[in-house]
């Protein structure tokens, strides 16, 4: 959920606590303390508050009520990105996760890099009365905002490759392995290697890269250079054009979903089956992917469950003050329609 202010609505505003007091016929501070039960009141007074609370509906703010009570309920989600499909599930984990624990969510977005836009929304943030915070770590910025918050606040991050412990706990998704299954189950297949067309990397490589490399190193098979691309379906497309003409593509991992979109397109373009001339293998399973024709092979991965992980490890913190072990999960390969074994390039340009 995206905490924002607004104007008066007029009749359809929704009911606040001095409509509730106005009913019942007492103070706002009385009924203040019959929601929070700091203070005992009288079982009649109880009644008429909670009777007016029901006869207008009116549903408590968290945020307001951590003002009245003193306990802080507020948590800040830091990310580059909301709509992109990993984002937007990861956050979706994390707000619903937050909401059963009695949580309000605020989300910043932070486009850049820049060490002084990174400094200001951490510096927004922090004036709030949070428990904590929680970056999604997808991307450089992601790692950069981590390193920005000061070490007094509990923050925790949802990441993709799995790495060693650090300073703040990381709930992870493994791509490495997800790359890793994905390249040996086409490696399976036939194909005497794998190319790559690369979402842009986090730290020196992206997990996901890093797998496809160990599969094919593991395995004695030739590791092609790697063709960088960006996260969109244009970006698949253009990556796909420095692999059109190379009889021996045979088999293409590509960094998630919508690159692999892309890939083929450029390859229909061409005349260039999928799959009887080129594999094809996606990661992440967005919910197109099944769709797809042909439908689309990929790696699963549950972003939502990360989400909620996640969140899972900075109320573990707040609630012990113990800084919590890292958490992960295991992808799946998804089996469809977009890989088969190996077939001879057709030649289109002769």
């Amino acid at each position: 959920m995206v905490i924002g202010t607004g104007g008066s609505g007029g009749g359809s505003a929704l009911p606040v606590l001095s409509d509730v007091a106005n009913l019942a016929g007492v103070s706002v501070s009385t009924v203040s303390r019959v929601l929070t039960g700091r203070t005992p009141v009288s079982i009649a007074l109880r009644a008429r508050v909670l009777d007016a609370v029901a006869e207008l509906g009116y549903r408590p703010n968290a945020a307001a009520q951590a003002l009245v009570s003193g306990r802080r309920s507020t948590v800040a989600v830091l990310a580059r990105n909301t709509f992109r499909f990993g984002y937007a599930a990861t956050l979706h984990g994390i707000e619903e996760a937050a909401r059963a624990a009695g949580m309000v969510v605020n989300i910043a977005v932070v486009e850049t890099d820049s060490p002084a836009e990174i400094s200001r929304t951490v510096d927004l943030v922090m004036g709030q009365p949070l428990v904590g915070a929680i970056v999604i770590e997808f991307d450089s910025v992601g790692v950069s905002t981590l390193e920005a918050f000061p070490e007094s606040l509990p923050v925790v991050a949802a990441a993709g490759a799995r790495r060693r412990r650090g300073s703040r706990p990381h709930a992870f998704l493994d791509d490495a392995e997800g790359g890793r299954l994905a390249t040996e189950y086409l490696l399976s297949l036939g194909h005497r290697t794998v190319h790559h067309l690369a979402i842009p990397n986090t730290r020196v490589r992206s997990g996901r890269t890093q797998g496809w490399g160990k599969a094919l190193q593991d395995a004695g098979a030739p590791v092609p250079e790697i063709t960088q691309a960006g996260y969109s379906p244009t970006s698949g497309y253009d990556a796909a054009q420095a692999l059109l003409d190379r009889p021996d593509v045979t088999a293409i991992l590509c960094g998630n979903d919508e690159i692999a979109i892309g890939a083929a397109r450029a390859l229909q373009e061409r005349g260039i089956r999928v799959p009887e001339d080129v594999s094809l293998v996606g990661f992440d399973d967005q919910p197109f992917a099944q769709m797809w024709v042909p439908a689309l092979t990929t790696v699963a991965q549950d972003f939502a469950d990360l989400g909620r992980r996640t969140f899972g490890l900075l109320d573990e913190w707040v609630r012990t003050g113990e800084r919590p072990d890292d958490s992960a999960a295991a992808p799946t390969l998804v089996i469809r329609d977009s890989a088969a074994p190996p077939r001879a390039r057709r030649l289109l340009n002769e």
